[in-house]
């Protein structure tokens, strides 16, 4: 009998190979487990039962074979439903595209395919990847496995539900202003945002280009590394990427972080801290201290405005980006009348209200009069954070500071406010603004409930940041500080 909650990675290869479990075993035994399970977690907006017992019978006839396999082959994962894979739905948790199916494979799919994973299904998801706790998807709103009542964060909220309810090994999820690293903390998860450029977005449905990025949702930090070594790289498709390679390996190569110097941002302020998350943070920079780190307090000036700068650059490249869901292409509309008409009444009827708060908000900030005012200040002023980021590595190597001010919180708790839902994002967005990679992973304080810890680098630092996220992961045991 298999126990799905103890399997990483790194066991279920070890497994393959000694053949002691085959891939379409264990691919059918975790859709047994999704059958019953998901009925009261709703991580899933489709299962891709046909095609990943096929991959894992091919998976299966190449260990028979003796043939070299990869890491990740056999590996079920959950893709987030804004990524393409071809032939199958792809909603992006909208009304908008409930029809939709791509046509082509996202960059990262083709590079999941040919290492062998296995996709057991596309995961829910706030509309359009809008929002911090995914009940503004469309369609039914995953719950969080740890406590039920309270959000899975978003907006890759499905994702970490699945892997948190075990009825994933690990998900694929995008990361615009914290949308990986944000549910990762919200379920007791390591979430890994890599640099911008590192991963290709071919193949993400677009809602803030300049700031979108794909990143991995596992159970610890060395499975996150794994994923990432498969999905880094160049691609030409999408001009944004880097030509970045990520070896997995490089997270084992400090034993310690004797030499390394870690900044505390002296904007963060720790005394607006809930009790329990100051616990958890103080036991984390002891931790990081008895692995040799140094810990310095630095500036990064302008940090507190990368939240209402995000929030003038997302919802205009929002605009931009969703102009193209006119109720003609994509998911055609059955709504008549003159192309006016067609537009107001498509858009209106299949775009849910945060979606439409950010079309309305990035186009009055892109309008005549108002561009100067409010977009290129905000692009200036992103600038001028990215230059402070890049000052701030001058000094230390690593910044760490929590991923969240609060725990997963309720269900309808922040719906009617959105200034106190956006808030949620305070601790993750500044990653996005400067461009640079961040890990969250799991700290616990007296209350059942996790935060997160991140972990912040220079651009393309993900083997330095990962590495001193791993020995932290250990000498804290996952968090708990047992």
């Amino acid at each position: 009998m298999i126990t799905l909650h103890e399997l990483t990675i790194k066991k279920i290869h070890s497994l393959l190979l000694q053949k002691e479990i085959s891939a379409f075993d264990l691919t059918k035994e975790f859709f047994d487990y999704i059958e019953t399970k998901d009925k009261e977690i709703n991580a899933y907006r489709l299962l891709l039962k046909d095609e990943a017992l096929r991959q894992a019978n091919e998976i299966d006839k190449k260990i028979a074979a003796s043939e070299n396999i990869s890491f990740l082959a056999g590996v079920p994962l959950a893709i987030k439903d804004n990524i393409l894979i071809r032939n199958y739905l792809t909603t992006a948790g909208s009304k908008m595209l409930a029809h939709y199916r791509a046509a082509y494979d996202a960059m990262i799919i083709q590079s999941l395919k040919k290492a062998g994973a296995i996709f057991l299904g596309k995961t829910n998801l706030d509309e359009f990847a809008m929002g911090s706790s995914s009940e503004n998807s469309a369609f039914e709103k995953p719950k969080n496995p740890l406590d039920l009542s309270r959000v899975p964060g978003g907006t890759s909220g499905g994702s970490a539900a699945a892997v948190a309810s075990h009825q994933a090994v690990a998900a694929l999820g995008s990361d615009t202003g914290g949308s990986v690293r944000q549910p990762a903390s919200f379920c007791g998860l390591v979430g890994l945002k890599p640099t911008y450029g590192a991963v290709s977005r071919f193949g993400l449905i677009a809602m803030s280009s300049s700031l979108d990025q794909i990143g991995p949702i596992a159970k610890n930090v060395e499975d996150a590394a794994y994923i990432l070594e498969i999905i880094a790289g160049k691609d030409s498709r999408d001009e944004t990427s880097e030509n970045f390679q990520f070896q997995a390996r490089s997270i084992y190569e400090r034993k310690d972080l004797r030499g390394i110097k870690i900044g505390l941002v002296k904007e963060i302020e720790t005394s607006s801290f809930e009790k329990d998350l100051a616990l958890s943070y103080q036991k984390s920079l002891t931790c990081l201290q008895q692995l040799g780190a140094t810990i310095e307090e630095i500036s990064i000036p302008h940090i507190s405005l990368s939240l209402p700068c995000y929030y003038v650059l997302m919802p205009a490249e929002v605009s931009s980006n969703l102009a193209r869901f006119d109720g003609l292409r994509y998911s055609p509309s059955e709504k008549a009348g003159s192309l006016k008409d067609v537009y107001f009444e498509t858009r209106g009827e299949y775009f849910g209200p945060e979606t439409k708060r950010r079309i309305i908000l990035g186009t009055f900030v892109l309008s005549s009069g108002y561009y100067d005012a409010y977009y290129l200040k905000a692009r200036l002023v992103q600038a001028l954070i990215k230059k402070e980021f890049e000052e701030a590595f001058q000094k230390v190597d690593l910044l760490v500071w929590p991923t969240t001010p609060t725990p997963a919180f309720k269900f309808g708790e922040k719906t009617e406010d959105p200034l106190a839902m956006y808030l949620s994002d305070i601790f993750t967005v500044p990653a996005n603004i400067a461009g640079v990679p961040a890990v969250s992973v799991p700290i616990y304080g007296e209350e059942p409930l996790p935060y997160g810890l991140q972990f912040i680098a220079y651009h393309f630092q993900e083997a330095k940041m990962l590495n001193a996220a791993y020995l932290f992961e250990q000498i804290s045991n996952y968090g708990k500080f047992l």
